[in-house]
């Protein structure tokens, strides 16, 4: 536990805790607007487009391949 001598000591910590309190909630709504993001339609869709290219390039090359 920290000792303090003056109020002003007292006010700079309370003034700094206020601060990273504000930084951290700036931070949480960073995430939240990421995962909002990531959690739009068009953003699975583009996911499954994907993973369907690379699956039909895949069996393509097996394809290939076995001949």
């Amino acid at each position: 536990m920290k000792t303090y001598q003056s109020f002003d000591e007292i006010e700079y910590d309370l003034n700094k805790l206020k601060l990273e309190r504000q930084i951290a909630w700036e931070e949480l709504k960073g995430v939240k607007n990421e995962f909002q993001e990531d959690m739009k339609p068009l953003n699975w869709v583009s996911t499954g487009v994907n993973f369907a290219g690379k699956y039909g390039l895949f069996l393509l090359l097996k394809k290939l391949f076995r001949k």
